[in-house]
C-alpha cells in the first residue's frame, strides 16, 4: 500500500512511490493548463458538430454548418468559367488562324494554353517545352508533323499513333527485326546518315549506304533525306536528332524501328483548351 505524507520543504502530499530514497510529489497541474486542456475538449466536440469530422462507412458526417471543400472549389471554378465565357466564346468562333490578329484575345489564349501546357504536356516534353529523347523539343523550328498553327492544332487533337480514327499515323520499319536489310546494310546506312550532318565518317560504307538509302528509306525520309511532314519523317541533314546522333542509337533507330505514342487530347480536353495550347506551342518560338 502506498505510504502518502506531506513533503516537509513544499507541504505537498507525496504520491507514496519512492525510489532510492527519493519521494514523488503530487503536485497539481496549472490552473491555466487545465483550462487549456478544457477548451480544446470543448472546441473539438463543437468541430464534431459544426464541421465535416468523422468517417463512416461510404461518406462522412456533413456538419452542421454543411461546409465542403470541394464545394468551394466548384464553386471558384464556375465563377472562373463564368468570368472567363466571353473570351472561350470568341475564341471558339474565330479560325485559328486569325487569332493572332486579336491582341487581347491572343494573349487570354496564351495564358491558358501556358497553364494547360504545365498540366497536360509538361509531363512528356518538359517544363519549358525543351523534350527529351523521344519526345520533341517544341522551341525549334524542327516538326516532324509540320509547325504551323492548322497542324499543331490538327496533331493534338487527334495525336500521333493514338488510338483516334484521325490520329496521324507514319510507321518506321524495323529493318532488321522484319528482315528487310542485312545488319551490313544497316550499318552502311547509319553511316551514310551520319554523313549527312556530319564529317570524318567512313565515306566507302556512306557511299553503299546511300544506295540502300535511296532503294530503302528516300520513300519517306525524301531523295535529300530532308524529311516529309506529312509521314512524320524526320529532317536527316540538320543534326537535329529525336532519339540521339550517335551511331550506336542510329543503328537501333534502324534495326527495330520507332513507333512513339502521343495521346489524342480531342476527347480528354474542351476545344478551347485544344486551341490555347496550340497557340502557346505555336508561339514558343519555332512555330511556322
Amino acid at each position: 500500500m502506498a505510504n502518502i505524507e506531506k513533503d516537509e520543504v513544499s507541504g505537498v502530499d507525496t504520491t507514496g512511490h519512492e525510489w532510492d530514497g527519493i519521494k514523488e510529489l503530487d503536485t497539481p497541474m496549472p490552473r491555466w493548463w487545465l483550462w487549456t486542456f478544457y477548451a480544446t475538449i470543448v472546441w473539438a466536440i463543437g468541430y464534431w458538430v459544426l464541421m465535416p469530422a468523422w468517417p463512416l462507412v461510404s461518406e462522412h458526417t456533413k456538419g452542421m454548418l454543411g461546409y465542403s471543400s470541394r464545394g468551394n472549389l466548384e464553386q471558384e471554378l464556375s465563377a472562373a468559367e463564368a468570368a472567363q465565357a466571353d473570351k472561350v466564346a470568341a475564341l471558339l468562333a474565330t479560325e485559328i488562324t486569325e487569332v493572332k490578329d486579336n491582341a487581347d484575345l491572343y494573349q487570354f489564349a496564351l495564358a491558358g494554353g501556358r497553364s494547360n501546357f504545365a498540366v497536360n504536356c509538361s509531363q512528356c516534353h518538359g517544363s519549358g517545352a525543351q523534350g527529351g529523347p523521344g519526345f520533341p523539343n517544341l522551341n525549334d523550328d524542327d516538326w516532324l508533323w509540320g509547325g504551323s498553327i492548322e497542324q499543331i492544332y490538327q496533331t493534338v487533337q487527334f495525336g500521333i499513333r493514338s488510338d483516334h480514327e484521325d490520329t496521324r499515323i507514319g510507321n518506321m520499319p524495323a529493318f532488321q527485326t522484319d528482315e528487310i536489310l542485312e545488319r551490313g546494310q544497316i550499318l552502311d546506312v547509319a553511316e551514310y546518315v551520319l554523313s549527312l550532318s556530319q564529317e570524318g565518317r567512313d565515306m566507302d560504307a556512306a557511299g553503299r549506304g546511300k544506295e540502300v538509302f535511296a532503294a530503302e528509306c528516300s520513300s519517306c525520309h525524301g531523295d535529300d533525306a530532308k524529311g516529309n511532314t506529312e509521314l512524320g519523317a524526320p529532317n536527316l541533314t540538320d543534326a537535329i536528332w529525336f532519339y540521339g546522333g550517335d551511331k550506336d542509337t542510329i543503328v537501333r533507330t534502324i534495326s527495330k524501328g520507332r513507333a512513339n505514342v502521343m495521346p489524342a487530347w480531342t476527347d480528354r480536353l474542351d476545344d478551347a483548351v485544344i486551341r490555347q495550347i496550340s497557340l502557346y506551342v505555336h508561339s514558343l518560338g519555332g512555330g511556322e
